[in-house]
């Protein structure tokens, strides 16, 4: 996820500052990845510095405005263009985990599996309440609709993976002729 993009689009939109930005991030994407509002003064300071955006005074408390450049709307619009590369997987903590544990001797793969799956099935009902409960509102707000969807497919797949995985893995064992701790 890119945070520069996500803040330079929130600016498209109209000037603010640091922590009005981080609550417009996180609203907008149901505090899904919640931000550090060091990260959001870090990223603002590299905007500047490359021109994308600028400040232009502080407001009645003191609060640093920033306002997105005519580069940085270049920018933005050039980011809803371009698909996200796919090709470089971000690094998955269970793939990770998964890939390691069935390399060590004695460790219960079948177990680490049972674990994460009975974890993933929480978070897939947790994401489909909420799903619901959003559903029902008079004025559901689309943007949170969205990654709620993402979330749950995401849930979804990662369930049918560790599913897969442990198929794998038994016959994995079952090739090897001993059983897989």
């Amino acid at each position: 996820m890119s945070v520069k993009h996500s803040l330079l689009a929130l600016l498209a939109q109209e000037p603010m500052y640091g922590y009005q930005l981080r609550v417009e991030f996180e609203r907008r994407t149901g505090s899904t990845w919640p931000l550090n509002i060091g990260q959001v003064y870090t990223t603002l300071n590299r905007l500047e510095r490359d021109g994308l955006v600028e400040g232009f005074g502080e407001d009645s408390e003191g609060h640093a405005n920033y306002r997105i450049t005519d580069a940085g709307r270049t920018v933005v619009d050039e980011w809803f263009l371009v698909p996200v590369d796919r090709g470089q997987p971000p690094r998955d903590e269970l793939a990770m985990k998964i890939a390691i544990a069935v390399t060590m001797p004695g460790v219960d793969v079948t177990d680490i599996l049972q674990r994460q799956r009975t974890a993933t099935l929480v978070a897939l009902q947790n994401h489909t309440r909420l799903k619901r409960v959003e559903a029902s509102k008079t004025a559901p707000d689309l943007a949170w609709s969205l990654v709620l969807d993402s979330l749950i497919f995401a849930a979804e797949a990662e369930v049918r993976w560790l599913d897969h995985c442990e198929a794998r893995v038994r016959q994995s064992a079952k090739n090897s002729g001993k059983g897989q701790k």
